[in-house]
């Protein structure tokens, strides 16, 4: 396994992560969830990553049995849960977004589910036009000094908002925001490569890479329709669906032509896309959401590939999928 510094932290987190989102407490189930952490930890992989809203809080507390269950030393890996949606179908003004409450609540809330004493990562999931930012900066400068958080970041925060949350946490001597969660991806590329671009030498924020393969779009998963097991055809994930295909075939198609080139290597597309978003200094690790043993063992094996993947490879692959 690679390690790198989560940002300008000292920090080390895996550069391959493994998240729970849609999988955990849906298709995939307790014996499936300690097979995949063990294999995970087996491998190198050091950091476990959740939130309050996948499946309403179960895909945290399936983890967390797992975790406890498998008895890794608490400081080998590092987990971490975001705040934003809430936990419950239709939740309450109090339930959600990024109020002092709802961040020290569940926050709180997380902890028990996981069965920790502290989260190492703690993301506001996105950004909330009810809240000012001052109180959660304030919120999550509370829950570092109580050692119930050690790091806390942003996921899907527009650049202006983070720069704000720095200028607030430097002018009230507040803990400021190391990390940001974004998609990232071949085909969606431009808040990671453009828009945040500043902040990785303002602040040295590091990034935790979702979706990386367009929730399988860029494996070649959907090249012949959408499987029964695969997250985009689970109830509920209609607008993912939506987001990932597209109206028509025309993503699928960009895709195939990733397909010769993973043949010339001698890879998987998915490790082909795997390695190319690994490619970019600024990823501090990627998250996987696999579902099964050898989907993992195969994202896992994208870490060889990686020296392969120099400025030509890069932009190869880059026009392949336009």
């Amino acid at each position: 396994m690679l390690y790198r510094r989560l940002g300008r932290t000292g920090l080390q987190l895996s550069a391959l992560s493994f998240g729970a989102w849609v999988t955990f407490g849906r298709q995939v189930g307790r014996s499936q969830a300690r097979e995949l952490l063990a294999l995970a930890y087996d491998r190198g992989v050091n950091f476990f990553d959740n939130a309050e809203t996948y499946n309403n809080g179960e895909a945290e507390r399936l983890m967390g049995d797992v975790l406890a269950d498998l008895r890794f030393a608490r400081d080998s890996y590092c987990v971490s849960s975001k705040v934003f949606f809430g936990a419950v179908d239709d939740p309450k003004p109090t339930q959600r977004g990024l109020s002092r409450k709802h961040v020290i609540e569940a926050c709180h809330q997380a902890l028990e589910r996981l069965r920790v004493d502290h989260l190492d990562l703690y993301f506001c999931h996105r950004p909330d036009p009810d809240t000012p930012i001052e109180e959660t900066v304030a919120a999550m400068d509370t829950l570092i000094r109580q050692g119930k958080v050690l790091y806390w970041g942003t996921s899907e925060w527009p650049a202006e908002a983070i720069d704000e949350a720095h200028r607030i946490a430097r002018e009230n001597h507040c803990y400021a925001p190391v990390v940001e969660q974004p998609q990232y991806n071949l085909l969606h590329r431009e808040r990671v490569e453009r828009e945040y671009a500043p902040l990785y030498e303002r602040f040295g924020m590091g990034t935790t890479i979702w979706s990386p393969l367009a929730s399988g779009l860029l494996a070649g998963r959907y090249n012949d329709g959408i499987p029964d097991d695969s997250r985009l055809a689970q109830p509920g994930y209609e607008w993912l669906r939506e987001t990932v295909l597209g109206s028509g075939r025309e993503r699928v198609e960009r895709v195939r032509h990733l397909a010769p080139i993973a043949q010339e290597l001698g890879v998987s597309q998915a490790q082909l896309a795997l390695a190319w978003c690994l490619a970019n200094p600024h990823v501090s690790t990627v998250l996987l959401g696999a579902s099964r043993r050898e989907q993992l063992e195969q994202n896992l094996a994208a870490l060889e590939l990686l020296p392969r993947i120099d400025a030509a490879m890069k932009r190869r692959i880059e026009q392949a999928v336009g």
